[in-house]
């Protein structure tokens, strides 16, 4: 029987002598009759004040290791019915494109590597190791730096965008690194952390559109997710993505998102409310889940740890400018860190494992949110 439907094929190309290219096998967007197993999944509320999704799990930086098992094990007895995958998804590039075995610190085990490799069957495995739950759960996800993956004539994100279908042109983008959608009475908006954010780029311009069309009678819960944090104390990627924050935070602020999901540290850590570093019942709960299971090791120091305050020359982004910056007012005012865990910083918490959240309305288990509306 003859069937309707897309098949997508990629690349990812180096230029360098001893790397492997590769080429994909044909990516099927079609339903087989007899050849496939039939599945099924529940779609997400209709926008509605009264109507949400019955658990939300959210979760960062997940890659393919034994921690990885754990948590997705876990997040599968607590039988949510929706996933927020903040970015990090397989860690392919932390592989040569020979594959073998993978490096904690890309840089410090390759540093004569000619560019950022990315072993691509790791994608399919990953892939595999996840059916068994996003073929019956919906996942939204949005892309981290571990995606950007470059390659030959300056292309990025091919493995990513070839497998991940998003509502970009439903809700208006014209990209699949940023987007919006409706589940019951949230909106969420997936922003973009690798892609132009200044104010005079498209994703701002999608942004403030977005923004202006959200009805809180019918959505009253506005959520954001992007992969890197813009509050964060720890030293790792500390003010990393402070450009973002000083382009787009006012413009959250004005329309009174109430709750940011981030990843990309890898620990976790909520904020109370707070703009422009300063705490404000009208900003929004940032929390950072970004300790998923992945390759590369937890981050436990803290910038205002004695000896642990990074320099302004660390954290440089991969993608964006440097804006790192002294605090202009409170206790840590004409500093660069605070010596204290900072006032914005509610609760934080660096090991595996299921935790206390600190009072939070959300239950935290292992490496992940499950967020209860």
């Amino acid at each position: 029987m003859k069937q309707n439907g897309v098949s997508v094929v990629y690349s990812q190309l180096y230029p360098f002598e001893g790397l492997w290219n590769y080429t994909s096998g044909i990516i099927h967007h079609v339903k087989i009759d007899a050849m496939s197993d039939e599945l099924e999944f529940e779609t997400f509320p209709l926008p509605a004040p009264n109507k949400y999704p019955r658990r939300i799990a959210v979760v960062g930086d997940l890659g393919l290791t034994s921690n990885t098992t754990t948590t997705i094990d876990h997040l599968i007895m607590n039988d949510p019915s929706m996933i927020l995958m903040v970015g990090d998804l397989t860690y392919a590039n932390q592989y040569l494109t020979t594959g073998g075995k993978g490096a904690s610190c890309y840089s410090c085990q390759f540093p004569d590597a000619p560019i950022r490799e990315t072993f691509q069957p790791r994608w399919d495995g990953w892939g595999r190791f996840m059916e068994p739950l996003i073929s019956r759960v919906p996942m939204m996800v949005i892309e981290g730096n571990h995606e950007i993956e470059p390659q030959a004539a300056g292309l990025t994100f091919q493995s990513y965008l070839t497998r991940y279908s998003v509502p970009s042109k439903e809700s208006g983008s014209n990209s699949n690194l940023y987007y919006s959608f409706n589940a019951g009475g949230i909106h969420f908006i997936m922003l973009g952390a690798y892609v132009d954010y200044n104010q005079t780029s498209a994703q701002y311009s999608w942004l403030q559109h977005d923004l202006e069309k959200v009805d809180r009678g019918v959505t009253p819960w506005l959520v954001a997710a992007w992969h890197s944090p813009w509050y964060n104390s720890y030293s790792s990627h500390y003010q990393e993505f402070e450009c973002m924050r000083q382009e787009m935070e006012e413009m959250l602020y004005t329309y009174r998102v109430d709750i940011v999901f981030s990843g990309h540290v890898h620990a976790y850590e909520r904020m109370n409310r707070v703009y422009n570093y300063t705490l404000d019942p009208c900003g929004p709960v940032y929390i950072t889940v970004g300790d998923g299971g992945n390759i590369e090791k937890v981050d436990a120091d803290h910038a205002d740890d004695p000896g642990k305050c990074p320099s302004p020359g660390d954290n440089i982004p991969e993608f964006g400018g440097v804006c790192h910056m002294n605090f202009s007012s409170g206790p840590a005012k004409g500093k660069f860190c605070w010596d204290r865990q900072p006032e914005w910083s509610a609760y934080r918490e660096s090991s595996f494992g299921a935790r206390d959240t600190g009072g939070i309305k959300p239950e935290l288990q292992l490496y992940y949110l499950l967020f209860l509306f």
